[in-house]
């Protein structure tokens, strides 16, 4: 059985997860969000395979992932949860915006956007719900020539 208190813990992580990214403020993803390790899948965003890494690498990565955008938003909405014990599958609609400095460019769009579904993994720990997983499947997307290269990993 599973408890209201599991489920808003839930939502409330992949609230983090959008806040710290979207505030810029990456190191506290480690303490907040994530497990020790995590199986990350983007590669209907930006074409790397899924791959486990070393959260203090993945937070390094996502640093500089992010630096080139200016502003980003990220909307995470209509959660779906699936709790069973001391895991978690978790379901929900993702709108993501990154904005560009306006010399990047060059006189045409500034924003990347993506649209899709997270369908993410969470264990229990004694630091309450982390992170174990995340998948990113995008439906649509605009202007992906600003993303620019993978970051390496």
């Amino acid at each position: 059985m599973t408890t209201l208190a599991d489920r808003a813990a839930l939502i409330e992580l992949m609230g983090r997860y959008a806040d710290i990214a979207d505030r810029g403020d990456l190191s506290r993803l480690p303490s907040l969000v994530y497990a020790d390790s995590v199986t990350l899948d983007f590669s209907s965003v930006i074409g790397l395979p899924p791959m486990t890494v070393a959260l203090d690498e993945y937070v390094h990565v996502l640093g500089q992932a992010f630096a080139p955008f200016t502003a980003t938003h990220h909307t995470i909405t209509g959660h779906v949860l699936d709790i069973d014990g001391d895991r978690a599958t978790l379901h929900a609609h993702v709108r993501a915006e990154h904005w560009v400095p306006k010399e990047r460019a060059g006189g045409g769009p500034d924003r990347w956007l993506v649209v899709g579904f997270y369908d993410n993994e969470a264990v229990r720990t004694p630091h309450g719900w982390r992170l174990s997983g995340v998948k990113l499947t995008a439906t649509h997307q605009e202007n992906t020539h600003l993303a620019g290269p993978p970051p390496a990993m």
